[in-house]
């Protein structure tokens, strides 16, 4: 079975994906608000990095500025389709 996309992209999923030790990707029709109680914008892509590391001089978009500050992440803990074990502790 292949994945076929809709002619509507409105209608095709929003994907997130963690980059390790990077930004976010987000594949989709969103709208993004640049900052909390700005009005959401359509990104300038289809395909946006969101930066994770608070060092992008384009916030929230990442501008690499996550390699110059050696920001890593944590491995995922979990996987998010199936419950996590630890669901009664506080992260």
């Amino acid at each position: 079975m292949k994945n076929e996309r809709s002619e509507d992209p409105s209608e095709d999923p929003v994907v997130i994906t963690p980059c390790p030790n990077g930004p976010l990707l987000v594949r989709g029709d969103v709208l993004i608000a640049p900052e909390p109680g700005a009005e959401p914008q359509k990104p300038p892509r289809r395909v946006v990095a969101l930066c994770r590391c608070n060092m992008s001089s384009i916030a929230p978009f990442c501008d690499g500025s996550h390699k110059l500050a050696n920001f890593r992440t944590r491995p995922p803990r979990y996987n998010i389709g199936s419950p996590r074990e630890d669901a009664g502790e506080e992260d």
